[in-house]
């Protein structure tokens, strides 16, 4: 992979980005319904969907090493990631929306698709193409079957 940024540095990056924009445009803020009820469940449940990944993966004692998809030893298509591709990086998106959702802010909101951009492109795009050069017509098929997402 060409760019080699782990992704909790990205999500860490980008909730800064998130805190900054909130302070920077006190007039986007808005009152949440349930105060802190909502972003602490959305942030659960990110964190629970992030760990069933992590759990799936070491299960079969393949590589969570994002940075090296390449070392991959086992495609694994079981459990979460019967679901969605990529279940570490939509909870760290689910947390990313719970932050936004704490500091009450548009502009905070605003910025959490930049997460899905630049994953999309700079990280799981690559991630792709050494699993599809890994697995073949496997993974081909199970891409074809699971989005990327949810």
């Amino acid at each position: 992979m060409k760019l080699r940024i782990p992704p909790p540095l990205v999500a860490a990056v980008i909730a800064l980005l998130m805190w900054l924009a909130s302070r920077a445009a006190p007039a986007a803020a808005f009152v949440l319904p349930a105060g802190r009820l909502i972003p602490a469940c959305v942030a659960l449940a990110g964190v629970a969907i992030a760990l069933a990944g992590v759990v799936a993966f070491r299960r079969v004692r393949t590589t969570v090493n994002p940075l090296q998809p390449e070392k991959a030893s086992t495609l694994v298509t079981s459990g979460i990631y019967h679901l969605t591709r990529n279940p570490m990086y939509l909870g760290m998106l689910l947390v990313l929306l719970a932050w936004a959702l704490m500091l009450s802010n548009a502009v905070a909101v605003i910025i959490v698709p930049t997460f899905i951009l630049y994953m999309n492109r700079f990280q799981i795009g690559p991630e792709e193409t050494a699993l599809a050069s890994a697995f073949g017509a496997a993974y081909v098929q199970y891409n074809s079957r699971v989005r990327r997402w949810l």
